[in-house]
């Protein structure tokens, strides 16, 4: 187990330092200028000397999004429950919650700021608005998916309809969930980028549009950076607690 995770690991730094390297070659080949495409180098030396700006406003975006994510969960699986519960709420619902896809987030973003204004509640709202449905969609069809035996060795026990869902269905459709909160993981952060970029007070869609107004690429650079390594640590969060929620997965 520890060979293949520091071969994964190799693995990982060696593509990493490919990119860099290509990354690097493309501006000298090219001659860009540093506003247009900074180097690796020029990057880097905006995330040492700005680190603690950068941290500060990493910080903001990161509690917008881990509210975000929580909230959509808990949102997500709730109707999900709800949806496999009653045909008459899932016909009144599923319509909606579909057709709420087709809203593109930047056109829900400005009234979410007009309504609840350039705080963090709209931002949270946001990233719940853009995870929820990945969480229902796949938790919901996990529920409708059970295994028929299993249908059957609960109705061998006589079980009710609330202990057949809570003690076959649930467990049955985890894997289904863990799926959709794998999903969430990565869309999340953009969710709350999103509502920034349209209004905010600070945060790194913040850092992002100030930088650009002043031309300074790098650090543009720098705020994406930070972005990218927030969305790969939550969805590391996300993939250890989804395999002890899911553990006989990992056995088979």
């Amino acid at each position: 187990m520890l060979k293949k995770s520091l071969l994964s690991l190799l693995r990982g730094a060696g593509g990493l330092a490919v990119f860099i390297l290509l990354w690097e070659f493309i501006v000298w080949f090219f001659e860009l200028p540093r506003y247009m495409l900074p180097g690796p180098f020029a990057v880097w030396d905006a995330l040492i000397t700005q680190w603690s700006y950068l941290l500060y406003h990493a910080s903001i975006t990161a509690g917008e999004t881990l509210l975000g994510f929580v909230f959509g969960t808990l949102a997500g699986i709730y109707l999900a429950l709800l949806l496999s519960w009653s045909s008459l709420i899932r016909r009144l619902l599923l319509p909606s919650i579909t057709a709420s896809q087709s809203f593109p987030a930047f056109a829900i973003a400005p009234l979410l700021v007009l309504w609840f204004g350039f705080g963090l509640a709209s931002k949270v709202i946001m990233a719940v608005f853009v995870i929820f449905f990945s969480i229902t969609s796949t938790f919901y069809d996990g529920l409708r998916r059970t295994d028929t035996a299993l249908l059957d060795l609960g109705h061998l026990y006589r079980l009710n309809r609330r202990q057949m869902l809570w003690y076959i269905r649930i467990p049955a459709a985890l894997p289904a969930l863990s799926s959709g909160l794998r999903i969430a993981a990565v869309f999340a952060p953009i969710g709350a980028i999103v509502g920034e970029w349209v209004g905010a007070k600070g945060g790194l869609a913040f850092i992002m549009l100030q930088a650009n107004a002043r031309m300074q690429t790098p650090t543009m650079f720098a705020a994406l950076i930070l972005l990218a390594a927030m969305v790969l640590i939550l969805r590391a969060l996300v993939e250890y607690a989804t395999s002890k929620m899911v553990y006989w997965q990992q056995e088979q």
